[in-house]
């Protein structure tokens, strides 16, 4: 199972909806023009593969249009039926995005099959080569900004997105090897190679789903940013320890639940402060975090000592 990416922390809600939206953008862009390209080779070809290659696009161009709404949808602010706001739209368009990608391989391998049952020649392979050639270099232009977008947002949408395209590379070469050999050799090997796709991207998908279910289930943060949580926390010199950690991601937004063990001595305002002191240092870390703080008196802490789900008890400042 794919390990969760650490959270990014620095940068703004504002920064972040615009980078999204326009990955987005470039997203469906791509799509609708790899989806030309392929089809007018694929009618002069004839290749499987390369109406493979077509399948794929046009099941990517649904996709990136089912993440245009979900993230427009998953940015949109907190409301009076949705208080934690909408971002759990962008793992329902994950999920969304792998029933295609599962039917898109289905479909490839039944006419992989009918096609090594029954081989064809391939037709004008040439330009089936230079239009794969065209796809890997817009390709890897469009990753190379969603890796960045990725990098800054940590989106689920973004990243089940450039999953779709991580493949299309991938597919796009063998495609070429594929068109070359049925022409040299055998035309069976372009049903053969469509074939390998369609089972490629089916071991693919489980990373898509993974993940989505992981944030529909309120998966924990990962374990290096609880433990910058508790780093930040425990470095206040007015705090004593802290227990009950709870975090969750929701879209591009994070939830952090915690309890605070201070001294029996202070009073409410002395709390508060260091409470909402305690609060800005992880804010400052985690910008697009939602927190929630619970005051705890130390001597009330060391009597009731519940476990943590980290297996230990509450954390203490020695």
């Amino acid at each position: 199972m794919n390990r969760q990416p650490t959270t990014n922390t620095t940068i703004t809600p504002q920064e972040t909806a615009r980078l999204m939206k326009l990955a987005t953008y470039a997203s469906i862009s791509v799509a609708l023009i790899l989806i030309v390209a392929k089809l007018a080779a694929w009618g002069m070809s004839g290749s499987v593969s390369l109406l493979a290659t077509l399948v794929d696009s046009t099941l990517d161009a649904f996709a990136s249009l089912i993440n245009l709404f979900a993230v427009r949808h998953a940015l949109s602010p907190a409301d009076k039926e949705h208080r934690f706001g909408h971002g759990k739209a962008e793992a329902i368009a994950g999920l969304g995005q792998s029933a295609f990608i599962t039917g898109s391989a289905a479909f490839l391998l039944l006419e992989s099959g009918r096609r090594l049952m029954n081989p064809e020649p391939v037709q004008s392979y040439a330009l089936g080569i230079w239009v794969m050639v065209f796809s890997i270099a817009l390709t890897l232009v469009l990753l190379s900004f969603q890796k960045r977008v990725i990098a800054k947002t940590n989106s689920t949408a973004i990243k089940a997105d450039a999953l779709h395209y991580r493949t299309d590379v991938l597919v796009n070469a063998s495609v070429i090897l594929a068109l070359w050999l049925s022409v040299e050799g055998w035309p069976g090997f372009d049903a053969l190679f469509a074939g390998g796709i369609a089972l490629y991207i089916l071991w693919s998908v489980w990373g898509i789903i993974s993940e989505a279910l992981d944030h529909l289930m309120d998966k924990e943060l990962p374990d290096e940013d609880r433990a910058k949580i508790k780093q930040i926390v425990t470095a206040h010199n007015e705090v004593r320890g802290m227990h009950d950690l709870r975090s969750r991601r929701s879209g591009t937004a994070t939830f952090i639940q915690l309890h605070l063990e201070l001294d029996d001595e202070l009073k409410l305002l002395q709390a508060h402060r260091i409470s909402d002191e305690v609060e800005l240092n992880i804010q400052q870390s985690y910008p697009n975090a939602e927190i929630i703080i619970h005051i705890d008196p130390i001597s009330i802490v060391a009597m009731e000592a519940t476990p943590d789900f980290d297996g230990g008890t509450a954390e203490k400042l020695s």
